[in-house]
């Protein structure tokens, strides 16, 4: 047995004072709700950031370096009012929570959506394992139309509710506890809809430490095989539902699972629809670079 998902400790060095300034990320995600380090505030936290500040890959169709110093993320996702993926969401609400008192440690995961088992994706998502009150929690601000909207406990094989979809951790291999797993063994995390369980992400509890964030980092946002490269990704959870866009195709779910699906026919369509759905402005001759939006003269 390997001791690589060994009990969570934080993986870098936290500064005394959080770069991240509270009252304006707070503001920023409409949330005056409880801030001491329980698991009500982490999951209030968790479903107010992923109602505001939407999931999005636009600065990697438009050329732009994606930095992941903390006080750049804040000031694209807080002042700038943009969104942005895993590395940017997480790293952003892992120094929130650190600075509310809670410990936190950034895992690595292969993102699972929409991949048969066999395939073997890049090891390049990031979420976060917090500890409240002895027990372990799972959080996750940036897996696009399947972030979470309340935190997951570290257990087994338990569907657990979330405003959204109900969760659940699926262990495969041998595990002892969760603090011991053999060299192929792995936790699926999945979500409940169409009627059956999908696979969101796979992950062994390894820390991500910032060089292999830095380094997965770049293959998503440079690498010419990055999906980020190849489409364009949007997504926001609602009160109601979710709202998610790729490419040219709109898709509003509601409460009840149905959801209304448009397709966009030209690029200033594409733009209205980043700035009614996502809040997220750019001018009207913005084109992004992605083949599958080779809009018609």
């Amino acid at each position: 047995m390997t001791t690589g998902a060994r009990s969570a400790t934080t993986v870098d060095t936290v500064s005394p004072s959080s770069p991240v300034d509270l009252p304006s990320y707070f503001g920023r995600i409409g949330y005056a709700g409880p801030r001491a380090a329980t698991v009500e505030a982490l999951s209030g936290i968790l479903a107010a950031h992923v109602q505001s500040i939407p999931f999005e890959n636009l600065d990697v169709l438009l050329g732009r370096p994606i930095s992941l110093s903390p006080e750049d993320i804040a000031r694209k996702l807080i002042a700038d009012r943009r969104g942005g993926y895993c590395f940017e969401h997480n790293t952003l609400l892992l120094h929130v929570l650190r600075a509310l008192g809670f410990t936190v440690t950034p895992l690595s995961a292969r993102v699972r959506i929409q991949q048969p088992r066999e395939y073997i994706p890049a090891r390049t998502h990031m979420f976060l394992r917090v500890e409240v009150d002895g027990a372990s929690w799972l959080a996750d601000a940036g897996v696009g139309a399947l972030s979470l909207t309340a935190a997951v406990k570290l257990e087994a094989d338990t569907s657990q509710p979330t405003p959204h979809e109900p969760r659940r951790i699926v262990r495969e291999g041998a595990w002892t506890g969760f603090a011991q797993r053999a060299p192929d063994a792995r936790l699926i995390h999945q979500a409940y809809f169409a009627d059956t369980w999908n696979d969101v992400c796979e992950f062994t509890l390894e820390p991500m430490h910032e060089i292999d964030r830095v380094l997965a980092n770049w293959y998503t946002s440079a690498h010419p095989a990055s999906h980020f490269k190849n489409r364009l990704i949007a997504a926001r959870a609602t009160v109601e539902g979710r709202v998610t866009l790729v490419n040219r195709e709109l898709r509003v779910r509601r409460p009840d699972g149905h959801a209304d699906i448009r397709q966009l026919a030209t690029a200033a369509e594409l733009l209205a629809a980043l700035t009614e759905h996502f809040n997220l402005r750019f001018p009207p001759n913005t084109r992004f670079e992605c083949p599958a939006l080779a809009w018609p003269d």
